[in-house]
């Protein structure tokens, strides 16, 4: 159980609304007095994840998730209670400390390190980047080379663009004065190599900062000043930074996505720090990998289009031919465009600026169009037969995986069958068949709703438990029916003894708690998203005395049956299967 003051944890709840912290991660759209968004915790194609502003609560009602603001950041950003609960202390600006006073918790491990230690040190790294950049000397080429580049002041402490110096081990000394563990720095990926071989990660480079959605400093990108064979590294893996979940410039991107519905994807960071310089703010790059399902997943609950912008060359259009392949699988409009001359977007937006920019999005080819033309080239230029078989089963492919994931209307599935039945001689009836063979390879998974659900038991007296625990969530107040003729000892199921501890130790306090309130007793995402779903119940079923004393009853009988002498003997109770 939670060993924090109920008064620090309602403080931190009431500082951070629900709502504020949610859209920060989903794109949520009103309807009627609840907010309405694609779950981020299950494979979400229609709108299931319901967050109520007056409660405080969220509800997913296809996999089963709720639970209140803590149990959100727990399960979004895989935090333990009291890491989610300093996590949203910092949101606040309020100031507390989780840890127990005689624990170590200097990390020994990746595994072992703390996000929220990881997130400081990293915004530590940060500033320090940012003052090398400043520095009158140190940072003189570097700042000239972003001159050069055509980024403002303005920009580059925007999106906080800092240096790493060329002496390999000025990160190291830096942070030992400020009594950063070395550990520490080697989870956080700033640091390679061990003892007396332990350098920086990132030398002579230009750095920028990687953030998550709500701006918390997640790993770094570095870009060569001296002609390095790697022109860009970025952090390694760590326990908050993983590049094919992590899009760069989400922070100040998002809210333009979802009033726009679309969303941008670039290749570099300068590409989608100019697009934004010029007023294109729902432009995100992906950071040195091709566009992976993790980044469908995220801007899916921000976008219903995604437009691909990738070089003309043909590394590029094979990396967006690519990158289509994945976002095919998703349930969002896909379409694609090139920068014309060869430029990159950084220098086109330079050269033309914002209107002739935002005309190349506008006139992005359509995902299937572009992948048409692409077989009628190839099946036009290859002269073998495996060569042209090759390029049917990957339209084939592309074509099944849309049309599985929901990305293709009927009328537009036919239409393409009759293009494929013509162009390969084939009867559309066989064209359809071996679409349909495909599209049964297509399997999709939910790493929440894979977890066990927790048995809530069977019978008079696990229904009688749980009737008690469903009108207690709905209507606190008549817990003064309850507190002299249960304990904890009547509840024998496992999972629902849990949430009677919360509710009675939450409602023993406050009669009119809340259940964000009750959540908040709760150190287990999966009891609260219980919690919330036995409230849901309890509400809809209302006759709330009259189904407390039927289950009082119950219980009594039962206990009187198996001779269990903890509450008074009592007549045949009504109802609930007796």
């Amino acid at each position: 159980m939670p060993s924090f003051d109920a008064g620090l944890i309602s403080r931190i709840q009431q500082a951070n609304d629900i709502v504020d912290v949610v859209g920060e991660h989903v794109a949520l759209k009103r309807k009627g007095r609840e907010m309405l968004g694609l779950c981020p915790f299950h494979d979400d194609h229609r709108p299931s994840f319901n967050v109520n502003p007056g409660k405080q609560i969220f509800k997913c009602f296809a996999c089963g998730a709720g639970g209140n603001v803590i149990q959100f950041i727990q399960m979004r950003e895989n935090l333990s209670f009291p890491q989610a609960l300093q996590r949203l202390a910092e949101r606040a600006g309020i100031k507390i400390d989780t840890r127990p006073k005689t624990q170590d918790l200097r990390p020994q491990t990746q595994d072992e390190a703390d996000p929220n230690e990881l997130a400081r040190v990293n915004n530590w790294a940060a500033k320090y980047f940012m003052a090398n950049l400043a520095h009158p000397e140190k940072g003189k080429d570097a700042r000239e080379y972003i001159a050069k580049r055509g980024l403002t002041d303005e920009s580059v402490k925007k999106w906080r663009i800092g240096l790493a110096d060329g002496s390999g081990g000025d990160l190291l000394t830096s942070a030992r004065r400020a009594k950063i563990p070395e550990k520490l720095l080697a989870a956080a990926g700033l640091v390679v190599g061990s003892g007396l071989s332990l350098n920086d990660k990132f030398v002579n480079r230009l750095m920028f900062t990687i953030t998550d959605v709500t701006g918390r400093v997640i790993g770094f990108g570095g870009r060569t000043l001296t002609g390095e064979s790697a022109k860009y590294i970025n952090s390694p893996t760590t326990i908050l930074f993983d590049k094919s979940n992590a899009l760069f410039g989400l922070e100040h991107a998002r809210h333009q996505i979802a009033s726009s519905e679309t969303a941008v994807i670039v290749e570099g960071y300068t590409d989608c720090i100019m697009a934004h310089q010029f007023g294109t703010a729902n432009v995100v790059a992906t950071l040195g990998t091709s566009f992976t399902a993790g980044h469908a997943r995220i801007l899916r609950r921000y976008a219903k289009k995604v437009v691909l912008l990738f070089d003309s060359d043909v590394a590029g259009i094979e990396a967006a031919n690519r990158a289509l392949g994945v976002a095919l699988g998703s349930r969002i409009d896909i379409a694609l465009a090139n920068v014309p001359e060869g430029k990159d977007p950084c220098d086109f937006l330079l050269a033309q600026g914002k209107e002739a920019f935002e005309r190349v999005i506008e006139n992005a080819t359509d995902v299937f169009e572009f992948k048409w033309t692409r077989l009628s080239n190839d099946l036009g230029r290859e002269q073998t037969l495996a060569g042209k078989k090759q390029a049917i089963d990957e339209y084939l492919d592309a074509i099944a995986t849309a049309a599985g994931a929901g990305n293709l209307s009927p009328v537009e599935k036919g239409l393409i069958i009759n293009r494929l039945s013509r162009i390969m001689a084939i009867d559309a009836k066989d064209v359809n068949a071996e679409l349909t063979r495909r599209m049964g390879r297509s399997k999709t998974a939910s790493a929440y709703t894979n977890t066990a659900a927790p048995e809530l038991g069977e019978g008079l007296s696990a229904n009688a438990q749980r009737e008690i625990i469903e009108v207690l969530l709905a209507e606190p107040k008549l817990f003064k029916y309850v507190k002299d003729e249960v304990t904890l000892q009547n509840f024998d199921i496992p999972v629902l003894q849990k949430i009677a501890e919360a509710v009675f130790r939450t409602i023993g306090v406050n009669p009119e708690a809340t259940v964000q309130e009750i959540c908040a007793a709760v150190e287990e995402p999966q009891i609260a998203g219980l919690i919330i779903n036995l409230e849901d119940d309890g509400v809809k079923k209302g006759n709330f005395k009259q189904r407390l004393d039927d289950a009082l009853a119950a219980l009594k009988y039962e206990q009187q049956r198996i001779n269990r002498p903890t509450l008074k003997p009592c007549q045949n109770p009504r109802g609930l299967g007796i």
